[in-house]
C-alpha cells in the first residue's frame, strides 16, 4: 500500500510516516499540492492520500479537485487539515475528498479515518 502525505509541515510529514509505516504503508511526501500532483503524474500509483488544505503554491483543496478532474478517482484521499468548520468539511468532500480529519489528532483517529476507507483493518 503507498500513501501520499501532502503538507508543508515537515513535522507533521513526519509524524503521519511515523503512523503509517507500521500499518505497512509505504510513504511519499510532499510539500504543496503541485508537487504532490506531481509525484501523481510521475510515480507509481498511490493508494492513498493525505492532503493539508492550508499549504503555499497549490492548497490541499485545489490539489484535489485537480486529482479528480484528472481521473485519479482510485487514489483514496483523507484531508488532514486545522480546517474544522462544517462548510470547509462540505467542500472538501463534495470535491472528491473520501475523509476528513481534524488537527491536531490522535493515532486511533488516523487509524479510524483509515480503516472506514477501507485501508486497514479496524
Amino acid at each position: 500500500m503507498r500513501a501520499l502525505i501532502v503538507d508543508d509541515s515537515r513535522f507533521i510529514r513526519n509524524h503521519l510516516r511515523g503512523l503509517l509505516a507500521p500499518l505497512g504503508m509505504e510513504c511519499e511526501e510532499a510539500a504543496n499540492g503541485a508537487d504532490g500532483l506531481a509525484m501523481l503524474h510521475s510515480s507509481t500509483p498511490f493508494d492513498l492520500a493525505l492532503l493539508d488544505w492550508n499549504m503555499p503554491i497549490m492548497s490541499g483543496l485545489e490539489m484535489l479537485s485537480q486529482m479528480r478532474a484528472e481521473g485519479y478517482t482510485s487514489v483514496k484521499v483523507l484531508m488532514v487539515t486545522t480546517r474544522s468548520e462544517n462548510d470547509n468539511i462540505m467542500r472538501a468532500l463534495e470535491a472528491g475528498a473520501d475523509e476528513y480529519l481534524m488537527k491536531p489528532f490522535e493515532a486511533e483517529a488516523l487509524s479510524g479515518k483509515l480503516a472506514m476507507m477501507g485501508l486497514v483493518e479496524a
